[in-house]
């Protein structure tokens, strides 16, 4: 895709600072981090949406994660904790429509995170029932 960000960086026609390269994925670090070390690992091919990718992609970009999580947890930035995210789609908070999973380092107190609805409640047996069948007829 030639107007894509990630495709462009890639590429090779936009810097980025690589920390992991394979054959499938490149992982370089956030242009606007959420903490230091925040990290972005992208497949090789374009995909928009993760149901779009092949497996062949899909497992090695995760496989990634797991990696930079791991450098992560040994690097002098001495994290506490790491969140992986994966917005699949503009209504999930996806703003490149390539895909791309966020590793991000976390410590206590970073005044970052998700923000939960604090009225959350699961819905009523029923509903939960027909929600459930409806998402295994898909899978």
């Amino acid at each position: 895709m030639t107007d894509c960000i990630f495709c462009k960086i890639i590429d090779g026609e936009l810097p980025s600072t690589k920390l992991y390269e394979d054959d499938n994925v490149l992982c370089f670090l956030d242009i606007n981090p959420i903490n230091p070390g925040h990290a972005l690992v992208i497949p090789k091919v374009h995909s928009e949406f993760l149901s779009e990718m092949s497996p062949d992609y899909a497992h090695p970009m995760w496989e990634a994660g797991r990696k930079i999580s791991a450098a992560l947890r040994n690097a002098d930035i001495k994290c506490e904790g790491i969140n992986f995210l994966l917005a699949d789609g503009s209504a999930a908070g996806q703003e490149v429509p390539h895909v791309h999973l966020h590793v991000i380092p976390r410590f206590q107190n970073d005044n970052s995170g998700f923000n939960f609805p604090s009225d959350r409640k699961a819905p009523e047996k029923d509903e939960w029932t027909r929600i459930a069948e409806s998402i295994r007829k898909n899978v």
